[in-house]
């Protein structure tokens, strides 16, 4: 049966209880150097009882505070991931032959700085791509492609604005909840000498993954593959690494394993809305955008895109009377097998 603490009222009232009991001629008024003590004993024991609940919470990984979670964690060699910068390329522009420069620093109008990671010269037709990275780590780095930014120094021959190619694969510090889910899928679990569980287990590991999928025998008996995402969609080919690395230390030594980013099956998606008085295109056009990056955000490799649910979201979506719905006109697919590792993404939307 539960045990029901008791708090400051009822500690004070159970003293001066026992008090008039035990002597029946007591003063225990509010007023009284009986009731004064009570008063003071009480609050007392109430914290002794905070401080004995907190422990109890302590015990276990999904009531602990962080510190203690951190400490539960590292019983099964489990740390904090760190935070992780985005890296991708940017497009410079400007005279034909000037020199971009290792370091060359862009900003966005937020005050994101990106620093190239290489060295190039623009090209024949007046542009040239450089991979670059973000300057701090953290989710807030991740751009979307065509995002405008400004060199705080452009170099000699070279605008002083450039676009965003790509850049992902930001992500925060781990959260206590995802750091809790790690150690209680570990619990639930445990290390089995390579099982598939193992692999995920191995994956996320790695600072930058945000989920990992595990296809064992995917290229044959004795295989085990595990597809890697990141935020803001599929990793880049120096997080893949990282993992293949991690995990190559940890494996069975026999076992023939791949880390894989899936490749992207984007699905362009258009159509003719009819539209409720009082809303806007752009308006319902960006409600519709957003709620379509959720279905797609949730779908796994291997998961088809299915025409019907993308007819549901725009037929849901506030505003919309009816609609014509011009791509796709049929079911995506993105098979996981022995040649292929597709995810399903949300391509270019075009509304009108």
């Amino acid at each position: 049966m539960p045990f029901n603490t008791p708090d400051y009222q009822a500690v004070r009232d159970a003293i001066l209880r026992d008090i008039a009991n035990q002597v029946p001629a007591a003063n225990t008024a509010s007023d009284g150097d009986y009731a004064i003590r009570a008063n003071a004993t009480g609050a007392a024991v109430e914290g002794l009882y905070q401080h004995q609940q907190w422990i109890v919470r302590q015990v276990f990984p999904d009531t602990a505070d962080a510190d203690l979670l951190e400490r539960h964690a590292s019983l099964r060699a489990l740390t904090r991931k760190v935070a992780t910068a985005a890296a991708g390329t940017i497009t410079f522009s400007g005279t034909v032959g000037s020199a971009v420069p290792l370091g060359t620093e862009a900003k966005t109008v937020a005050g994101i700085a990106y620093l190239t990671t290489a060295a190039d010269v623009i090209g024949a037709g007046g542009t040239v791509t450089i991979a670059a990275q973000a300057e701090a780590a953290g989710a807030a780095g991740n751009l979307a492609a065509a995002t405008a930014l400004t060199l705080t120094a452009a170099p000699s021959g070279v605008l002083s604005s450039a676009v965003v190619a790509s850049m992902i694969g930001g992500v925060d510090v781990e959260t206590d909840a995802a750091l809790l889910a790690r150690l209680l899928f570990v619990l639930r679990n445990p290390p089995c000498g390579g099982a598939a569980h193992d692999y995920y287990n191995w994956a996320m590991a790695v600072a930058g993954v945000t989920a990992a999928y595990v296809f064992p025998n995917r290229r044959g008996l004795g295989s085990a593959d595990v597809l890697i995402l990141t935020t803001g969609g599929i990793p880049g080919a120096p997080l893949v690494a990282a993992v293949q690395a991690y995990i190559d230390t940890l494996r069975p030594v026999q076992a023939d394993f791949l880390a894989l980013a899936p490749t992207a099956v984007p699905v362009n998606i258009a159509g003719a809305l009819t539209l409720a008085a009082g809303y806007t295109l752009a308006g319902v056009g960006a409600a519709l955008n957003t709620a379509l990056a959720v279905y797609f955000n949730v779908l796994k490799p291997g998961d088809t895109a299915y025409l019907s649910r993308i007819r549901a979201i725009v037929s849901d979506t506030a505003g919309v009377v009816d609609y014509n719905l011009t791509a796709p006109v049929a079911n995506t697919a993105a098979p996981v097998d022995a040649t292929h590792s597709q995810l399903a993404t949300l391509g270019t939307t075009a509304w009108s």
